[in-house]
């Protein structure tokens, strides 16, 4: 049997480069080369429509009767060093909370790190607010995922837009180009 993109109640994937609708252009351009570097990928990612007014994790949990662990949020975090802005996106189970203030901070080795104001992170990232995603960020942010997101089994992740998420197994977001999987990086 061919791989597929994992299901989920009241989720339909589809092949999202056939459905650039859905997605972000940058997440958009981002599978297209993720794919085409490990085509196995593109057989296990999949992407669904949702109603854009549940795309907030405890909205389309509610609305789709989701198991709470199912999505993964993706934060912006900023913080400065000598100057310089450090930006990184951190990716936790929606049962956990990012460690914005010990793990993220020490990992952008910055003496203050803050959640980026969200008209910030939609004009960084070419993104909805509600939709942001770890696939497809600026060149030269860090991009930090739990190992409980890999761990854990299936994922539900932004598409870059409200009306939609990407469906894929939480362990292929190890092979995201330029990822880094933390330990604890959830509280």
């Amino acid at each position: 049997m061919a791989p597929s993109p994992p299901r989920f109640a009241n989720l339909t994937p589809l092949a999202p480069l056939d459905h650039p609708e859905l997605l972000a252009p940058s997440t958009l351009a981002a599978l297209r080369r993720w794919f085409a570097a490990a085509p196995d990928v593109a057989a296990v990612v999949g992407v669904a429509a949702i109603d854009p007014a549940v795309s907030d994790t405890a909205a389309l949990t509610a609305a789709l009767g989701l198991a709470p662990d199912a999505s993964v949020n993706c934060v912006v975090v900023a913080g400065r060093r000598a100057g310089e802005q450090r930006v990184a996106a951190a990716a936790v189970r929606a049962t956990a909370r990012a460690d914005v203030n010990g793990a993220v901070r020490r990992l952008l080795d910055v003496r203050k790190a803050s959640f980026m104001p969200a008209d910030e992170a939609v004009a960084a990232t070419g993104m909805e607010y509600g939709g942001i995603t770890l696939i497809g960020l600026p060149a030269g942010w860090r991009v930090l995922i739990d190992r409980q997101v890999i761990d854990g089994g299936d994922a539900i992740v932004g598409a870059g837009v409200r009306g939609a998420k990407l469906v894929l197994p939480g362990a292929v977001l190890a092979r995201l180009p330029g990822v880094e999987v933390i330990d604890a990086l959830a509280l």
